[in-house]
């Protein structure tokens, strides 16, 4: 029953004695088992596209390390690929798109209804899943929000600072809020069928949501994110919804209030004192360990690791980095954090 699941039940606001734990980008390049199924695939893309290879890397780490929740695998510019974006991956350098910087490139995006063309395989991966997890293994769906996928369709790569995403928007306002709103649309179709096809919980991941200041950041990471949660909660009762608006520093305190969200997720810039005082006191928190801890390990690891676990231990916690594991992790390091989190 989903109520035994320990992650469910942190999301309903259960205080547990050990938090459930996952890992962001736990299927991932550190994990030699992954490597090789990378390697069958062919490329990334591939591995998103296909259903059996893309089950069988998000089951990897659930069988080595048994955690409390398996995300599934797909990719944030999968949505942009659906609407119509030229997509692909640069060896070594990440992810490449053609760009919108003028309407003529928004009128050839395709309508929202047409996404499920290109993103029916992952529908198909979420339904592999719902059967061959483990019963007591949470099953998360996920979605780049708004404004960080518009910056990657913007500038057609990562930047740091999503300088050409900023400039948009001050200088072509029109055009950047219709892109955000055809993908805020695009998120809630695809959320929704991740969710008919058999996610429990959904995250929606807003990776450069901290280069948004004062007005902006609650006009363009706190308004979309809101909009997605009360359509998914409409459509869909009793589904959570974790909210991640990394570096999001004072703007995470209210976060939960102001768009529905059921979790705050948080990166490893805030101290978890902090974050129990300002962001826990209105529900559920994830985070909030340093990924570099991955890759160092030793007592600095185990220390940081029961620093967080007692720190939220008066309220609703989720167990996970502040980030995304990194390709140079220790797998190893991964079992000492589980194992300290667990209290074995």
């Amino acid at each position: 029953m989903a109520e035994t699941k320990k992650l469910l039940r942190a999301l309903a606001g259960e205080v547990q004695d050990v938090p459930p734990i996952w890992m962001m980008r736990q299927a991932g390049r550190y994990l030699p088992e992954y490597r090789a199924t990378r390697a069958q695939a062919g490329d990334f893309l591939s591995l998103c596209y296909n259903p059996e290879l893309a089950a069988e890397v998000t089951l990897q780490p659930i069988r080595r390390y048994g955690f409390d929740a398996a995300i599934l695998f797909a990719d944030i510019l999968l949505v942009p690929q659906a609407l119509g974006a030229e997509l692909w991956f640069v060896t070594g350098e990440g992810p490449r798109l053609s760009t919108i910087t003028q309407q003529s490139d928004f009128d050839a995006l395709k309508s929202v209804e047409t996404i499920h063309e290109t993103l029916s395989p992952v529908y198909e991966t979420v339904r592999i899943l719902s059967r061959e997890l483990p019963s007591e293994t949470t099953l998360i769906g996920f979605a780049g929000a708004p404004w960080t996928v518009a910056t990657y369709m913007i500038a057609g790569r990562g930047t740091p600072d999503q300088g050409p995403a900023h400039a948009l928007r001050e200088e072509n306002t029109a055009l950047f809020e219709a892109l955000l709103d055809r993908i805020t649309l695009a998120t809630i179709e695809y959320l929704s069928a991740q969710i008919d096809a058999g996610a429990e919980v959904v995250k929606i991941f807003d990776s450069w949501a901290g280069s948004l200041k004062g007005d902006a950041f609650q006009k363009y990471a706190v308004e979309p994110c809101r909009v997605i949660t009360q359509a998914i909660k409409a459509r869909h009762p009793g589904i959570p919804v974790i909210g991640f608006p990394r570096e999001a520093g004072d703007g995470y305190i209210g976060f939960a209030k102001a768009t529905g969200v059921d979790c705050v997720a948080l990166d490893n810039s805030v101290s978890p004192e902090w974050a129990a005082e300002h962001v826990q006191v209105d529900g559920c928190v994830q985070g909030n360990l340093a990924s570099s801890h991955m890759v160092t390990g030793g007592q600095a690891l185990v220390d940081e690791t029961r620093r967080i676990v007692q720190a939220f231990s008066n309220g609703p916690h989720i167990f996970n980095l502040g980030h995304g594991i990194t390709p140079d992790a220790d797998p190893e390091n991964v079992q000492l954090m589980i194992d300290t989190v667990r209290g074995r």
